[in-house]
């Protein structure tokens, strides 16, 4: 017996439940992470200058290339670890090193990626983080003060995670050197996965919510435009209701109005939606982080409802502000050409009435015409009939008047009959012609 055939997407999709790995990290160590977005539309995107740019950075330190059409790779750059991925929008590297350094967050760890490579990037940096991993220090004191020494009190938000396996810090500011700072303070006996997925998730967090702001950045831009595209708007339907305009010109107006509102939700509609699922990605992953208050401080999911939470919001209401406009303008348009529609049935049916009116009269003339048609018709016959009949008037013993007479009444009433059985003919094959 033959053996079934497979899917021929069967192994593709079940490797893609494995496509992306979590690197294993032994504390301490830490972790130099950058993200670069190509300045176009993700449909537009050219993926292939991602891996050259990898293949570049690889050659560097001669490690081997990853396979064609690879979206993760993860290899030994000199006695680093590189991590590279490739989403929809944009790419990561993340190079986790051993120990951590001379001092802390020491913005020469960074130049692990070579400042000429850099500048060839196929894209800009979204966001960069420099991430400190650590043994927990033996007081929670302790702790906080390394925390209050290395970031912004005013914005730091601190965490216990995992049922307090590891205590998560960061304040999501950019540094003089131009990198966002995190730290993760790990207990005796957490497992090194368990640290990867950590690394991560705070990876994954940062860049979500930076990628999500680009929508809060749109609406900024559009929302001027919004407002005086709402004014224009509301001018047109109180012209509408007072009818101070002509309906042709406000219709043009309303066409025009709706014309840019969509142009406006097709410019804006991919970005308004990747922010509503990235800003879902940044929740998602604070949530599995199963985080704890420590020491009174502020937890991440607090800085996102204080901080990131109003600039969702404002990206939600332009969304739906953006539709409802162009849902206003649609039914406006509607509603206007209704009632052109209505006033041209009405001067339609002025029309008709008035060529019914015409064609009345013509209907009158043209019996006032077959009246003069007989009269004129008729005084021919007679003459041609006289001269007919004037040798028979010498022995009929009349004289040519009075022959003339006689012929009269005969001819007026052939004639009469003659047209009326041409115009009964007319009228009963008229609609055939």
């Amino acid at each position: 017996m033959a053996p079934i055939k497979d899917h021929p997407l069967r192994y593709a999709l079940a490797n893609e439940l494995h496509a992306r790995p979590f690197q294993t990290l032994t504390p301490p160590c830490r972790a130099m992470y950058l993200a670069i977005k190509q300045p176009y539309a993700a449909a537009s995107r050219d993926k292939s200058q991602d891996l050259k740019h990898l293949i570049d950075l690889l050659d560097r330190f001669g490690t081997a290339h990853p396979q064609p059409g690879a979206t993760h790779f993860t290899a030994q750059i000199g006695q680093n670890t590189l991590k590279w991925e490739q989403h929809t929008e944009f790419v990561t590297y993340t190079v986790f090193m051993n120990g951590l350094g001379h001092r802390p967050y020491d913005p020469s760890d960074f130049e692990v990626f070579p400042e000429d490579w850099l500048e060839t990037a196929p894209g800009v940096r979204v966001t960069s983080a420099m991430i400190r991993v650590m043994p927990r220090p033996e007081t929670d004191a302790e702790l906080s003060d390394k925390v209050d020494d290395w970031m912004v009190a005013e914005s730091v938000a601190v965490s216990r995670a995992l049922e307090d396996d590891v205590v998560i810090a960061g304040d999501f500011r950019i540094d003089q050197a131009g990198h966002q700072r995190f730290a993760v303070f790990t207990s005796g006996g957490v497992g090194e996965r368990r640290v990867g997925r950590v690394v991560q998730r705070l990876c994954e967090i940062e860049t979500y919510k930076t990628m999500s702001m680009l929508g809060f950045s749109r609406v900024h831009q559009i929302g001027p435009r919004m407002g005086e595209i709402d004014a224009d708007l509301s001018r047109l339907m109180e012209d509408m209701k007072a009818s101070s305009a002509p309906e042709e010109n406000t219709l043009k107006a309303l066409l025009s109005v709706s014309a840019e509102l969509e142009s406006l939700s097709a410019q804006c509609s991919f970005r308004l939606g990747a922010t509503g699922a990235y800003e879902a990605l940044v929740h998602k992953r604070i949530e599995v982080l199963r985080e704890d208050r420590f020491e009174g401080r502020q937890t991440f999911a607090e800085f996102m409802t204080r901080r990131y939470l109003p600039a969702m919001r404002t990206v939600k209401s332009s969304e739906v502000r953006l539709g409802a406009m162009a849902d206003r303008a649609m039914r406006a348009g509607d509603l206007l050409r209704t009632r052109v529609e209505v006033q041209r049935s009405a001067q339609n049916q002025q029309l008709l009435e008035s060529m019914d009116r015409r064609a009345e009269a013509q209907l009158h003339l043209q019996k006032t015409v077959e009246g003069l048609s007989v009269v004129a018709i008729s005084y021919y016959a007679v003459s041609l009939v006289a001269y007919l009949l004037y040798p028979l008037a010498a022995p009929l013993g009349m004289s040519k008047g009075m022959l003339t007479a006689s012929a009269v009444i005969p001819v007026v009433l052939l004639v009469w009959l003659m047209i009326r059985r041409i115009r009964s003919s007319m009228d009963d094959h008229g609609p055939d012609l």
